[in-house]
C-alpha cells in the first residue's frame, strides 16, 4: 500500500469532546486534512516542541525519550499511523540502531510528539486518508466542514491550553518588560507553560 506524507497543521479545540483537542495533519499533496483527538498533556507537549521559545526547565517524558535514545544510537526513522480502528487511530515508530529496524506500537499523539523532536517523517496508508481525511472546503458551505477555521499553531496552543489560567491574560498589562522577563524566567521554572505563554504574548505586543 502507498504512504501518503503528512504534516502538522496545528492544533485545535475539539468540538465532540470536552477537555481534548484536535491534532490536525494535512496531506503533503493535497487539500485533505487527518483530524486526530488527542489529550491535554500530549498538545502541549506537541505545542512544546513546535514552540521554539519556550524550553521547559526538565525534559518532559517525550523529551526524555529523546534523550534515552541518543544515549543508546537509536533514531526515528518515521512515523507510519497504519490503522484506524472504531475512530482510533494506530502508529507505529520505526526505530533504526546500526542495522537493526524494529517497529514499536505507540499511540498516535505519542508518535507525533516524538517523531517532530527527531525530525522523523509522518506518513500514512492511502486508504486511511480517504477512509478519514477531511477534503478543505474553502466555499463555507454550511453542510461542510472548514478544518482551517479555529486551528492554532504550536505558539497560539500553548496560550490557549489551560483555561484555569485565563484570568491571567489581562493582568500583565501593568507590569514593566523587566518584571515581565521576571515572570516569564519564574513560570518556565515552575513548569507552569500555561502562563509563560500569556506572559510571553504579553511581551510580544509590546515588541
Amino acid at each position: 500500500m502507498s504512504l501518503i506524507k503528512l504534516s502538522i497543521k496545528g492544533i485545535s479545540y475539539s468540538q465532540t469532546q470536552t477537555g481534548a483537542y484536535a491534532l490536525i495533519l494535512s496531506e503533503e499533496f493535497g487539500d485533505r486534512k487527518l483530524p486526530i483527538i488527542i489529550a491535554k498533556a500530549e498538545a502541549q507537549s506537541i505545542a512544546i516542541a513546535l514552540e521554539e521559545n519556550i524550553k521547559p526547565p526538565r525534559p518532559l517524558t517525550h523529551d526524555l525519550f529523546k534523550d534515552f535514545a541518543d544515549k543508546f544510537s537509536i533514531q526515528i526513522k518515521e512515523v507510519i499511523i497504519h490503522k484506524l480502528v472504531d475512530g482510533v487511530f494506530h502508529s507505529s515508530l520505526v526505530c533504526v540502531r546500526g542495522e537493526e529496524e524494529v517497529l514499536l506500537d505507540s499511540r498516535t499523539s505519542d508518535a507525533v510528539a516524538i517523531a517532530i523532536r527527531f525530525n522523523a517523517p509522518i506518513y500514512t496508508y492511502k486508504i486511511i486518508i480517504d477512509q478519514a481525511g477531511v477534503k478543505l472546503n474553502l466555499e463555507k458551505k454550511e453542510s461542510e466542514v472548514n478544518l482551517d477555521e479555529d486551528i492554532d499553531t504550536g505558539e497560539e496552543i500553548l496560550s490557549d491550553i489551560g483555561e484555569e489560567d485565563s484570568s491571567d491574560k489581562n493582568n500583565y498589562s501593568k507590569f514593566s518588560i523587566e518584571e515581565l522577563q521576571q515572570l516569564l524566567d519564574l513560570a518556565i521554572k515552575e513548569e507552569n507553560y500555561e502562563r509563560a505563554a500569556h506572559v510571553r504574548d504579553e511581551m510580544d505586543k509590546r515588541a
